[in-house]
């Protein structure tokens, strides 16, 4: 396969991810923000924060308030993770790989972009955004079934499932990194009062909340958590999954070519770091470390498979 091709489908599902992610962020802020009155604003701090847009939002507004935070991360096209701007470059990026997708796959991309551009022509009330929210990642969930259910198990399908878990492993890392402040008090001091809010809204951004509940009795408390959400190989948003699914591609895609590449040995590296560790050595090490070398491992993985597949060559 040409190296623009599989740049093309790469980044095409690394956008249509990032859009469905973003929406789960506005999501946990919004319902956050009606629990919390009094702190709103610290909340919409950090969805801003955790989106990794915060000193670009503030170039621009004053203060983060709940109508500038929305339409910023949902329609602002200046700033270029946004909803509408991620979903225009998936867009663009299917229209390059157009003879590599099925028809139902490309239509549901198109479909997609259709329903938001219009969802999203206008600032949005306050009652409108749930059932907006709803939609974003309704249209991003019939385009990754429209691959499933229609398209090879081959390179093509091992590029799009790259951009999905290498997208979805480091918004749950960012969720756990800007969160994490939450989680150490209450492991230092045990057996004091847990913020069951705060812990429902980190949960709801990964939409865990019930997978958690079945695994855990409605147990809440942060070692069950953070161990849940990082080492769990049954959670489809957990690090370990991402990072497991991410390995299993690049070797069906090493046995298809025939070759392995220093991406494989990066990505088995991060696998083999996540079984090996417990949670109790994460927090002895660190969380909020750990989870700042997760991220930087997993951004150079990244750039790794760029370069060894020429995604620009």
């Amino acid at each position: 396969m040409l190296g623009k091709t599989a740049g093309g489908l790469f980044w095409m599902f690394r956008y249509l991810e990032r859009s469905e992610n973003t929406a789960r962020l506005v999501d946990a802020g919004f319902h956050m923000a009606l629990t919390r009155s009094s702190s709103s604003r610290d909340e919409w701090i950090s969805v801003i924060q955790t989106a990794g847009a915060r000193d670009a939002f503030m170039a621009r507004h004053e203060e983060a308030s709940a109508g500038a935070v929305v339409d910023f991360l949902l329609r602002d096209r200046a700033n270029p993770s946004s909803v509408m701007s991620v979903v225009e470059e998936a867009r663009n990026n299917a229209r390059l790989v157009r003879t590599a997708l099925t028809r139902e796959v490309w239509e549901a991309t198109n479909e997609c972009w259709i329903s938001l551009k219009e969802a999203l022509a206008r600032p949005l009330r306050e009652r409108e955004l749930p059932a907006t929210l709803a939609l974003i990642r309704q249209q991003s969930a019939f385009v990754r079934a429209a691959l499933h259910g229609t398209m090879l198990r081959n390179d093509i399908y091992d590029f799009a499932r790259l951009g999905t878990f290498l997208e979805r492993a480091d918004n749950t890392a960012r969720i756990l990194d800007v969160k994490y402040y939450v989680l150490l008090p209450s492991v230092m001091h045990v057996g004091s009062s847990l913020d069951n809010v705060q812990w429902e809204t980190i949960l709801r951004s990964v939409s865990a909340q019930r997978a958690f509940r079945w695994l855990n009795e409605g147990d809440v408390n942060p070692r069950a958590i953070a161990e849940f959400l990082i080492l769990d190989r049954r959670l489809p948003r957990s690090l370990a999954f991402c990072a497991t699914k991410i390995a299993d591609n690049l070797g069906f895609l090493a046995n298809n070519y025939g070759q392995r590449n220093a991406c494989q040995d990066a990505a088995d590296a991060i696998v083999a770091r996540l079984r090996g560790n417990t949670v109790e050595a994460i927090f002895e090490y660190g969380l909020h470390e750990f989870i700042e070398d997760f991220i930087r491992d997993n951004n150079a993985l990244a750039r790794q498979i760029e370069s060894d597949y020429r995604f620009y060559g």
